[in-house]
């Protein structure tokens, strides 16, 4: 565990060091977020958060590839470096949409460059877990499942960054969450293939911490694509590096069934990406409705709901941070313990989050 803390205090530091200097290139090169009619900023403010994520993310997997337990992985070496040569081209196409706002099409045919590296370099779903079964899947399916899951996920997050450190605190959560999980994995259970993605999620823990500082409302700095579409390609690779390459029947859950085991590395991710990804297909299915394309935006999103319900930019964000919470480590408190509390606890966290979210609807009615 205390390589894991310095690899996150590493992340964090370098990004939030950088952070102020990517902020000054920003408005020398006018990679300014400007006020738009379906934007809740009210003045010009920098991008490139994601400049300095990726430096954060660079130190930390130089130094994890230096450390007696990280770095004696070579499988964990090669993930790493593959994702983190995607992660290059991911952000590098981010940087410039937040420059010259590129198309849609542009901006997907990026997510699928970075997308084809980590499948070419092995990092992809191999199988499906389930409780009775393994599917295993083809080469055909396994690039195919691979490289939709990673465009989700780098969408979902892209979108969900409409308020002042609500991408970031998201992440943040949902990849701590997810470590909880892979760390356990790799360190109780020694499964090598849950070391690259404790590995992946650590470091993007200590980024979003790294650069919160300088997104909570009011907010400095903005991560921009370059940091949305990155966080979103890094919790991608994380979960297939875990849920699409661990055999559940591997998994041992003291009081717990093979049913558990393989359920938990599906619904996990499900779990942790719940906001981003349901946010996502809804606004699929509400432009699709209204005769639009998916990717034409519009003032609706979660993040918007939440400002009309009555709540302020700070408590809208904390919400939406609780739900991510309540959400990610119920699923993992079920998970690994049987035992009835942690059904309650669930629940008293879902009553909790909706009575906190639906209270400015009741008083003012």
């Amino acid at each position: 565990m205390r390589e894991y803390l310095l690899i996150l205090l590493i992340a964090a530091g370098l990004t939030y060091l950088l952070a102020g200097l990517c902020r000054r290139l920003a408005f020398r090169y006018n990679a300014v977020a400007i006020v738009r009619d379906r934007d809740v900023h009210t003045r010009p403010i920098p991008y490139f958060g994601g400049i300095a994520m990726l430096c954060g993310l660079a130190a930390a997997l130089l130094v994890a590839g230096q450390l007696p337990w990280l770095g004696r992985f070579d499988l964990v070496a090669h993930d790493s470096r593959a994702v983190f040569i995607a992660g290059l081209v991911i952000c590098a196409v981010g940087v410039l949409d937040d420059m010259y706002e590129l198309n849609a099409l542009a901006k997907i045919a990026g997510q699928m460059l970075a997308a084809g590296i980590v499948v070419l370099n092995g990092v992809k779903v191999y199988w499906i877990p389930l409780p009775n079964t393994i599917i295993t899947l083809d080469d055909a399916m396994s690039i195919l499942l691979t490289m939709a899951l990673i465009f989700l996920c780098v969408n979902s997050i892209n979108l969900i960054d409409g308020l002042d450190g609500l991408a970031a605190g998201v992440v943040a959560i949902g990849a701590s969450s997810f470590f909880v999980y892979a760390y356990w994995l790799s360190y109780e259970q020694e499964l090598v293939r849950a070391t690259t993605a404790s590995l992946i999620t650590v470091v993007t823990v200590g980024m979003c911490l790294g650069f919160l500082p300088y997104n909570v409302h009011p907010a400095r700095m903005f991560m921009g694509d370059s940091g949305s579409m990155l966080l979103g390609f890094l919790m991608a690779t994380s979960m297939i590096s875990l849920t699409g390459q661990i055999d559940p029947s591997q998994v041992t859950v003291q009081g717990s069934g093979l049913a558990v085991n393989a359920y938990l590395p599906l619904f996990l991710p499900l779990a942790v990406m719940a906001l981003p990804l349901g946010d996502l297909l809804l606004a699929y299915v509400r432009r699709t409705m209204a005769g639009r394309l998916w990717f034409q935006a519009d003032k609706q999103h979660l993040h918007h709901r939440m400002l009309d319900l009555g709540h302020s930019h700070g408590r809208a964000v904390l919400l939406l941070w609780l739900w991510t919470a309540v959400l990610a480590f119920g699923a993992i408190l079920i998970g690994l313990t049987t035992a009835p509390w942690a059904i309650a606890a669930l629940l008293a966290g879902l009553a909790l989050a909706a009575w906190l979210t639906w209270k400015p609807v009741r008083r003012a009615a």
